[in-house]
């Protein structure tokens, strides 16, 4: 019922999640952010000599999980997708990684397979470029169950769209966006693609899921996080870490 009521499912299970790689034409900032995520994964592993417990949210097709496995040295990441066709390209690519036991895929929604974990249990919890797809009601709670199963210590980090507070600003920018998809899209002959795509981007700036930049750091703070830092901003992409008090 929460998933029906706060979920877009449908995202990234059809025409976008066949052709998710085109990402890398249209916005190359998520490729660069994904490695972001995964060198602040290494920051924080790099104090810790044993295995780590690392949860991703929305792994995809495994652009962001291949940054963190090959962060840390030792223990397990469960990526999380609600997307067949995402998990299955990941699982085809990061293969080995799975043989080796160094990746759990996991086909749930985030929520819920966050809500099935015990507290304190997660050294790390990353995402990239997935808590902007989620409408206010379900970040919130979805927030509040990445604080409880973190342990104390425990690191967020999360890649991201996090709109600024300047709306004029704001917009100019994703005017911006708009013109290199139709710019990058229609070289490609790809107006399908183009449609699909802007169409998402409208529904990223629906007011019921925008993360607005102080709204968002007020709410981690709000949910007991401390060292809430927004950092690495680039037009509408950002960074954001906090830690477990």
């Amino acid at each position: 019922m929460i998933k029906a009521i706060f979920t877009d499912a449908n995202i990234f299970t059809g025409v976008l999640g066949e052709n998710y790689k085109t990402i890398e034409l249209i916005c190359p900032l998520a490729a660069k952010m994904s490695h972001l995520v995964g060198d602040t994964v290494r920051d924080y592993a790099q104090f810790y000599d044993r295995e780590l417990n690392v949860v991703e949210i929305g792994g995809g097709t495994g652009i962001t999980t291949l940054a963190i496995l090959i962060a840390i040295d030792k223990g397990v990441i469960h990526s999380i997708d609600n997307a067949t066709i995402m998990q299955a390209q990941a699982k085809k690519s990061l293969s080995s990684w799975i043989d080796k036991g160094r990746l759990n895929l996991i086909e749930a929604d985030a929520l819920n397979a966050l809500k099935a974990m015990p507290n304190n249990s997660v050294d790390i919890i990353a995402s990239a470029y997935t808590l902007h797809n989620f409408e206010h009601p379900y970040r919130e709670l979805l927030i509040s169950e990445i604080f409880r199963i973190l342990k104390k210590g425990g690191k967020f980090i999360n890649g991201d769209r996090y709109s600024l507070d300047d709306i004029s600003t704001h917009t100019a920018m994703i005017q911006k966006e708009i013109t290199h998809y139709f710019k990058v899209l229609t070289a490609e002959k790809k107006p399908e693609l183009l449609e699909h795509w802007i169409t998402h981007l409208f529904a990223d700036e629906a007011e019921n899921k925008v993360m607005r930049e102080t709204v968002s750091i007020e709410q981690l703070k709000k949910s007991g996080f401390i060292d809430v830092n927004l950092s690495q901003r680039t037009e509408v992409n950002a960074l954001v870490t906090a830690i477990k008090s």
